[in-house]
């Protein structure tokens, strides 16, 4: 069941067409991705679903009392309060319903109420129960806990938060309000990884329908369970995430490729029976040949293969306009030979990248490396090494100091303590983040000049036009480009040089999902050696080698030897074990389970590290204690807010009983979510 549907939609602006042609529908409970390259009108289509723009052609069907939250990419929204407040506005119907249900208790306290106010309290109070009544403030807790804010944010008026952290605000109670249909436009924008991870798992398991836009693709992979993937003249469906869509892109392809290329040799064949035969014995079947021929030429060129194939002429009548008489032999002839497969994919990037000299086998190595600013150290390093053509990839939240790092190995900063050496033989690229290497005042034309300065005029206008730059676009001056004009004048001057290490700051910055694409697999096929610092998870999945990753926290770099998803499988594998291997460890740390020592050791020391281990066991002891403690406790409170719930989904006529009742569930609850915030607490440390 469909609960919302496209139908011939179009959008022009103008004489400006962005789309036409589309027709789609989103199923119940279904989490779509809508993908397209920058510009093709997702961000438009998005409005018109939600009706705050009006389609040009075509109509949006929405099923009855329909509820739909709409996430725009940039807006100013109309909120006031606190952060909780906004949020708490979502369940104003049970707050009002536990308004109700405080008064009904107080009415059974007079003998003359008392009886009405019983018939309507039970089933009041178990509607409530349902609905999420004595859980919803637990739940904006979660949510905005998730989000990235801290418990001291809670309270903020939001007209102190910055954009970003109103757009989580809103973004917050979007989500709580839990409508039919999500249309979440670039949802993961200010969010930290630990954010975006958390929002990939609340959403894998919303109930409702969903349609997102991102150029998250590792996003998009762990959330969406079906795809849009949308051009100017249609929107074509995919099932499964974003690797799946993938995949059957590609075999989609290959399949219309065939039954193009089999339909047309078909038609060429029945030219040769035409031809042969048109001025002959068997005129009339040639000439019939040639009716038929005409026919379907003509349909072809109006409505594509697929259309005619899949159609018989009475659907196809109302689509497409034929000529009565026939074509003459040579003008068919000519019309079957110029029938093309129509390619709506957006244009691509022609990238390549050169590493024609080898470097030495060692090309990046740490010793005792401190990474920051005088008076603000931000990082130090193990002493790490990155290899002939392997891809480390350099990741940690924002004002970690990854782009200093890259800065510091480049020798533009010196480090705080240690060095960074360098290999043999290496030619360095360097792609900027914020592109300082762009001169404002330059033309396109004059900045690809800067790298190849023997390149005449056409010759750059040609070149930039493999990076989508057409036209007119290359007199632009580089200060009026956009982040992803700037993001593709870098790369083809990257192209331009010959490296053999490449020191990348967030390349796929202001791409679009199909330049992401071409140049994951030109970094793929790279014969040099990588850098890589990006929040892109899907070309750190794809190129990683190995993951060196800054904790702030613990102003650290740690280095894991593998792939991103071998990194988390690792992590969530020690994480669900570490409860029993802190239970190992006491036991192996007991008096008859001690190792024997390596190596000679002082008194001194053999005593320090007995009293350390000493007290990290107590430590552990007590924490494992805790949380069997906490589990425990919980088990139980669960119970007894199940009795007392199913008591009350029936009340007794003591009126005095049932609002004990009541305020024991609400103070069991209070409790129980008290239990639970340790309880993750505690974990965390696990």
């Amino acid at each position: 069941m469909s609960i919302i549907t496209a139908s011939n939609l179009s959008k022009s602006f103008g004489p400006v067409d962005i789309f036409s042609g589309l027709y789609f529908a989103v199923p119940k409970g279904a989490r779509m991705a809508l993908v397209g390259p920058n510009g093709v009108g997702k961000t438009t289509l998005l409005r018109i679903l939600v009706g705050l723009e009006e389609p040009s052609g075509g109509t949006v069907a929405r099923a009855k009392n329909l509820r739909i939250g709409y996430l725009p990419q940039e807006a100013e929204f109309e909120m006031t309060g606190t952060v909780w407040e906004v949020c708490l506005d979502c369940f104003a119907h049970l707050q009002r319903q536990q308004g109700e249900l405080e008064r009904l208790e107080a009415e059974m306290s007079d003998p003359q109420k008392r009886e009405q106010a019983l018939v309507r309290y039970g089933p009041l109070q178990e509607a409530f129960e349902r609905r999420g009544g004595y859980t919803f403030q637990t739940r904006i807790k979660q949510v905005l806990t998730g989000l990235g804010f801290s418990s001291g944010d809670f309270h903020l008026p939001l007209e102190h938060l910055s954009g970003g952290q109103r757009t989580r605000a809103f973004l917050a109670r979007l989500l709580l309000s839990d409508p039919d249909l999500l249309l979440l436009d670039e949802p993961t924008n200010h969010l930290d990884i630990a954010a975006v991870e958390w929002l990939e798992g609340y959403l894998s398991q919303w109930a409702g329908a969903a349609v997102l836009v991102s150029h998250d693709r590792y996003f998009l992979d762990k959330v969406a369970n079906g795809i849009f993937e949308m051009t100017a003249a249609s929107v074509e469906t995919y099932r499964g995430n974003y690797s799946a869509y993938v995949a059957q892109r590609v075999e989609r392809w290959e399949r219309r490729h065939e039954i193009f290329e089999s339909e047309k040799a078909r038609l060429l064949k029945d030219m040769e029976y035409i031809k042969k035969n048109i001025s002959g014995q068997n005129v009339a079947q040639a000439k019939g040949k040639l009716r038929r021929l005409t026919r379907i030429v003509q349909a072809i060129e109006q409505v594509g293969v697929e259309a005619v194939l899949s159609k018989n002429w009475l659907e196809l009548s109302g689509e497409v306009t034929t000529t009565t008489s026939p074509f003459g032999v040579d003008e068919a002839e000519r019309r079957v030979r110029a029938l093309h497969l129509p390619d709506h994919r957006p244009p691509r990037l022609n990238l390549q990248l050169r590493a024609e000299k080898r470097s030495g086998e060692l090309v990046i190595r740490t010793l005792d490396l401190q990474i920051g600013y005088p008076g603000k150290p931000l990082f130090s390093a193990p002493n790490i090494e990155l290899r002939r053509r392997e891809c480390a990839a350099l990741i940690g939240p924002n004002g970690a100091g990854k782009t200093t790092f890259l800065k510091t190995a480049l020798g533009q900063l010196e480090p705080l303590a240690g060095e960074v050496i360098l290999g043999a033989s290496l030619q360095i690229g360097y792609f900027a983040q914020a592109h300082e290497g762009l001169n404002p005042e330059n033309t396109l034309i004059q900045e690809i000049q800067t790298v190849a300065p023997n390149m005449l005029p056409a010759e750059a206008r040609h070149y930039l036009g493999r990076y989508i730059f057409s036209g007119d676009e290359v007199f632009k001056k580089v200060e009026v480009l956009s982040g992803g004009e700037r993001g593709r004048l870098a790369l083809a001057k990257l192209s331009l040089q010959d490296t053999n290490l490449l020191l990348l700051d967030e390349p796929t910055n202001h791409l679009d999902i199909p330049s992401q694409e071409i140049l994951q697999d030109v970094l793929d096929e790279y014969g040099g050696t990588i850098l890589l610092v990006t929040h892109d998870r899907y070309l750190i999945n794809a190129l990683a080698t190995q993951i060196w990753e800054i904790d702030p926290d613990e102003t650290a770099l740690t280095a894991f030897k593998g792939t991103y998803s071998q990194m988390k499988e690792e992590r969530e594998r020690l994480a669900a074990l570490r409860a029993d291997e802190g239970v190992r460890s006491l036991r192996a740390a007991s008096p008859q389970g001690e190792a024997p020592p390596q190596g000679p050791t002082s008194d001194s020391g053999k005593k320090r590290r007995s009293q350390e281990n000493s007290e990290s066991i107590k430590v552990e002891r007590r924490r494992i204690a805790r949380l069997q403690e906490l589990e425990n406790k919980i088990a139980a409170l669960e119970s007894e807010l199940a009795e007392i719930g199913c008591r009350l989904e029936n009340p007794p006529a003591d009126t005095p009983l049932v609002r004990k009742l009541g305020n024991q569930y609400a103070a069991l609850q209070k409790e129980m979510d008290g239990l639970l915030s340790e309880w993750e607490s505690s974990h965390l440390y696990i």
